[in-house]
């Protein structure tokens, strides 16, 4: 089994990031990870564990998540419903506790990588919430006496949108790693992964005109590594070529722009360019 992350077959890790998830792992910390949306912060938890032979365990943050959600729920309308009905299970309050994501991530009979993913979408005291769980590898039970213990420490990895501010007590716990956007050279190694035997000119053309759309001044959303794999997709479908992806000012829409304009603003900024291109005809 690895005991270092190098990155996988499927997914390429820059030296920094790689350097970011062993020291996580060696200093037994969380690693916080943040990056604009579309940056592969969610994939690098699968590929950690599928990298290190681990088994993974995510939990989905929402609005309405609380801290408590992950290690456990007790049912109690369930067992008064059965209480009223006689049922015998209604002695063994066991039966009435739901195992969260933490519990099951501490009662594996493995090591695995917890996720725990869109940290920052939950309530501003969510984090600090998980602080003694996530120091300690254990928390109580209240109602049936017992404490979980983590059988072995599992590799936490937190993803935050930067949606919002996260607690200084709970940085101070992580080893923190921002996944800048790829450089050209490095988004050309992920798009070669995704659709090997891409031709050299469609790409060449194809990321030439994605990082001239990501630099836009106005541009509301600017599109991503998940977005420009869409899009590529969609080109290699339509069995476009280079040329094919050629603009002019009369038509400055790209082609098939759905996947990379995610809304109606941007699509009426480059309207608004080729209306101008016309104009100065």
């Amino acid at each position: 089994m690895e005991t270092k992350f190098r990155g996988t077959d499927t997914y390429v890790a820059t030296d920094d990031l790689t350097v970011a998830v062993n020291a996580a792992v060696q200093l037994e910390r969380p690693l916080l990870v943040k990056g604009e949306p579309g940056t592969g912060k969610t994939e690098l938890a699968r590929q950690v564990a599928d990298g290190l032979g681990l088994d993974m365990i995510e939990w989905n943050i929402k609005s309405t998540t609380r801290a408590h959600q992950g290690l456990y729920e007790y049912d109690a309308v369930s067992r008064l419903r059965d209480s009223q009905l006689g049922d015998e299970r209604v002695h063994d309050i066991s039966n009435y506790i739901r195992r969260g994501k933490l519990w099951d991530a501490f009662a594996s009979e493995d090591r695995v990588v917890l996720l725990i993913d869109e940290i920052d979408k939950a309530d501003i005291e969510f984090p600090n919430d998980l602080l003694q769980e996530l120091d300690r590898m254990e928390f109580h039970v209240y109602e049936t006496g017992e404490t979980i213990r983590a059988k072995h420490r599992p590799i936490v990895i937190i993803t935050s949108n930067n949606e919002k501010e996260l607690p200084d007590a709970f940085l101070r716990r992580c080893f923190f790693h921002y996944i800048r956007f790829p450089d050209h050279d490095t988004l050309r190694r992920i798009v070669e992964v995704h659709h090997p035997g891409i031709k050299e000119s469609l790409l060449t053309a194809a990321l030439t005109q994605f990082f001239e759309i990501r630099e836009m001044t106005g541009l509301k959303k600017k599109p991503s590594t998940s977005e420009v794999l869409d899009w590529l997709k969609l080109i290699l479908a339509e069995d476009l070529d280079a040329d094919d992806l050629r603009r002019d000012g009369a038509d400055a829409l790209p082609k098939l722009h759905g996947a990379l304009l995610k809304n109606e603003q941007d699509v009426h900024l480059f309207e608004r360019l080729a209306f101008m291109a016309r104009r100065q005809r």
